[in-house]
């Protein structure tokens, strides 16, 4: 590894550290260190592209990312149905509400199709049921 790659590289795991942070409080304690052995094959451009051009603190907010993330599952479909349940939560967690979420799953319906729609619309709603009400959502 070259002093560049090495200071990109430390510089992503320290953004990285701070997003999961951000998302999910519980990983504070996240071991950097036990990741770097996934990702010294990958080439230094997809690293740039992905994390330092991409994740950056002047970038997207986390409710933002989440309902992004959401977007893509739900034109995934059924596939994808235990990460769109925890970035629903997480969404949630972060700021995002209920009908922002929906909206979003709608809108892929023109994407995914209406089975994935509907499917991620299940989930969403078994989510909500789990969550304490809120008065505005």
């Amino acid at each position: 590894m070259t002093d560049d790659f090495a200071k990109m590289f430390s510089a992503w795991m320290e953004q990285g550290q701070k997003m999961a942070s951000a998302f999910m409080p519980g990983m504070e304690n996240f071991d950097a260190k036990a990741m770097e052995k996934f990702f010294p094959p990958m080439p230094k451009e997809l690293l740039e592209m992905w994390f330092g051009k991409t994740f950056n603190p002047e970038g997207l907010d986390a409710r933002t990312r989440f309902l992004v993330t959401i977007a893509a599952l739900t034109v995934l479909g059924p596939v994808g149905e235990p990460q769109l349940r925890m970035t629903i939560k997480n969404g949630l967690a972060a700021g995002a509400t209920k009908r922002e979420i929906a909206e979003v799953i709608w809108q892929m319906s023109m994407f995914g199709g209406l089975p994935a729609m509907q499917k991620a619309l299940e989930v969403a709603q078994s989510v909500f049921a789990e969550m304490p009400e809120e008065k505005d959502a």
